[in-house]
């Protein structure tokens, strides 16, 4: 009983902490916002408000994302 006293404490903080690494892996591996992240990246560098060198590094960014993005997607489907 004491035992669960002490513990509780940190299991609920390790289960805060995996709720917001759920939280921010969805934010940062969500496919149609990386896909829309993209379409704006392209449209502020046709725009001229990015020059290329930005345009560049920020795309490849997105795009390293978007793959992690579909690799996670396609092992939930096996793993189903």
């Amino acid at each position: 009983m004491i035992r669960k006293l002490f513990t509780l404490p940190i299991r609920s903080l390790i289960k805060l902490g995996e709720k917001i690494q759920e939280e921010v892996d969805q934010e940062l591996y969500d496919i149609p916002y990386l896909q829309q992240q993209l379409v704006e990246l392209h449209m502020m560098f046709e725009m001229g408000e990015l020059d290329e060198d930005t345009y560049v590094e920020r795309e490849q960014e997105l795009l390293m994302r978007y793959k992690i993005a579909k690799e996670r997607e396609h092992n939930e489907l096996i793993d189903e």
